[in-house]
């Protein structure tokens, strides 16, 4: 029998390769600037970054601010002047979207878990939007048993209702304490899912650097890559 019955995951930096992220986003940004006519591409670039950086820093605590209006609001800043979503939208879910890499070992790790039996639940502060779309590029959506999105719960971690939210959604069997949950950052993933009963691995991040000193006590594992995982619940 597995050590675990549950597995539940973050998104960036877990399943998904956050510097594919942000070549999706500067390749987006390039196809708009030779579409208008713009010259200063690093400008657009730096000016895009700033005004996205400065609409999620801004946020009210955990409350959770939706990432498409943010796009919007970052390349209005950008060009300086409002643009059409039909202007950049479809441009934008093309391209990021096709930029979008999984970390390694990620497709394999999530297949094996859902083979073996395991409830799989994500946990991530993103658009439930991208959750799916990016989990469904990288195969692995239909092995989810649920996802668990900052816009559906309207807070982001380490804020409790998201670790309440994804919980209330497993059955019975899959307790706190009979589950894991892969994060990458120490104070939203780490701290939020121990204190939400869940036994925690740290995967790259602040989550991996502040392992060592751990002043939380928050961090049960460290896996050196995805492939760990199936050590630490019992496959290998």
């Amino acid at each position: 029998m597995a050590d675990y019955d549950g597995v539940f995951f973050d998104i960036g930096g877990v399943l998904l390769d956050l510097s594919s992220v942000r070549t999706g986003y500067v390749a987006f940004l390039e196809a708009f600037a030779d579409e208008q006519g713009i010259d200063d591409l690093d400008g657009l670039i730096e000016d895009w970054k700033r005004a996205l950086g400065s609409y999620f820093t801004s946020r009210d605590g955990t409350v959770y601010r939706t990432a498409r209006p943010g796009y919007q609001r970052a390349l209005d800043a950008a060009v300086g002047r409002k643009v059409a979503e039909e202007e950049w939208f479809p441009l934008f879910a093309e391209l990021t979207l096709e930029h979008v890499q999984p970390t390694r070992f990620a497709k394999e790790v999530v297949s094996t878990l859902d083979d073996a039996g395991h409830y799989l639940g994500v946990i991530s502060d993103i658009d439930h939007w991208e959750a799916e779309r990016i989990l469904g590029k990288f195969d692995v959506l239909g092995h989810f048993d649920h996802v668990t999105t900052s816009e559906e719960v309207g807070r982001t971690k380490p804020d409790p209702a998201m670790f309440e939210a994804a919980l209330e959604k497993a059955p019975a069997h899959v307790a706190p304490e009979r589950s894991l949950y892969v994060g990458d950052r120490y104070r939203h993933d780490m701290r939020g899912g121990s204190r939400a009963g869940l036994v925690t691995v740290a995967l790259g991040g602040s989550a991996a650097e502040r392992a060592g000193e751990d002043p939380h006590d928050a961090v049960d594992y460290v896996a050196e890559d995805l492939s760990d995982l199936l050590d630490i619940a019992g496959l290998r």
